[in-house]
């Protein structure tokens, strides 16, 4: 290999001084402008000397030693990157976000060996970006393979039923914690964010027949739920008449105890003020019984000779007078 050193003497020894000037300042304009280098916001640099890593360097202006002495790999490190299985999107600027054969991704056998078709995002990002360089040869890919195998794991321990409705939650932290593990293990250097299933479908020859199972089902929870609303209606309605009669018997029994321990009290009263002078309690008596009992009599008169003193009260006729006994 020619010294860049002896090269460079034997093409100025053959120029004049002037060219010798330029050449020498050509070059020292190139090596400036190769030792400048700029780090974009959401990346990291990780510098090389003759191909041994030997640093990390944050975002924004840095510098190197030039000629291919230095290297620097961008990484974006800050950048929310995701892989997508069984589906591409287009666009996409990842060149790992998207597999060789989304078909095939998605076609998977549940653990009641049934088919169904699984389509799901992985989120992640670059944390280490040594480990994720050096550690492992293709990280993107093994982290494909490494998530779609999880994948694999989990669908083929659930039911056709479960994975395309009521397990997609469970399905999804279950993944994303095997995954982490893994990735871990590995030493990708990347943090999982999440992981979202998009679409879960039967294959397309029983679709039609698994679309008429659930609208089976909606129908079966609609009415469930029209049941429940009748129930949670009626029977509120039915306690408080219940204990709004509890209540009004409650009202009349206390109002009947009270009437009846009035008029017991009432009697009591009767009572001592008889034992102390029978005769006048026995007139105020019948005269407070008369008073009731007289405004409601039309045309009966009641003649008793103990009371003849009131007699002449009585708006009695002459008539009547002759005609009495």
């Amino acid at each position: 290999m020619t010294d860049p050193s002896s090269l460079f003497q034997r093409l100025t020894a053959k120029l004049p001084l002037s060219p010798k000037i330029l050449l020498l300042a050509v070059l020292l304009l190139t090596g400036i402008n190769m030792s400048v280098y700029t780090i974009p916001a959401e990346s990291e640099g990780v510098v090389l000397r003759f191909g041994k890593y030997i640093d990390k360097v944050p975002s924004g202006l840095h510098g190197k030693l030039p000629f291919g002495i230095d290297e620097v790999i961008e990484v974006p490190t800050q950048r929310q990157q995701k892989l997508e299985f069984g589906f591409a999107t287009p666009g996409y600027t990842n060149p790992d976000q998207i597999g060789s054969d989304p078909a095939l991704e998605k076609s998977m056998v549940t653990g009641d060996l049934n088919a169904a078709l699984v389509e799901w995002i992985v989120q992640y990002r670059i944390t280490d970006p040594e480990k994720y360089l050096f550690d492992v040869r293709d990280p993107g890919i093994t982290l494909r393979d490494l998530s779609e195998a999880v994948m694999r794991e989990v669908v083929g321990d659930r039911t056709v039923d479960e994975i395309i409705t009521i397990g997609r939650q469970e399905i999804e932290d279950s993944v994303l914690a095997r995954t982490r593990k893994l990735a871990q293990r590995y030493q990708l250097g990347v943090t999982i964010n999440q992981v979202q299933l998009k679409n879960v479908n039967p294959p397309v020859p029983v679709q039609s027949s698994f679309n008429e199972v659930n609208r089976a089902q909606q129908d079966r929870e609609n009415v469930i739920n029209i049941a429940n609303g009748e129930y949670n209606k009626a029977v509120p309605r039915a306690r408080g008449e219940a204990d709004q009669k509890i209540r009004a018997a409650e009202g009349y029994r206390f109002k009947r105890i009270n009437e009846a321990q009035g008029d017991a009290y009432a009697f009591t009263q009767v009572l001592e003020q008889y034992l102390k002078a029978p005769d006048v309690t026995r007139a105020r008596i019948y005269l407070e019984t008369l008073g009731d009992v007289l405004p409601q009599a039309r045309q009966q008169i009641i003649v008793d000779d103990t009371v003849q003193q009131i007699m002449p009260m009585l708006p009695l006729t002459n008539k009547m007078l002759e005609a009495a006994p």
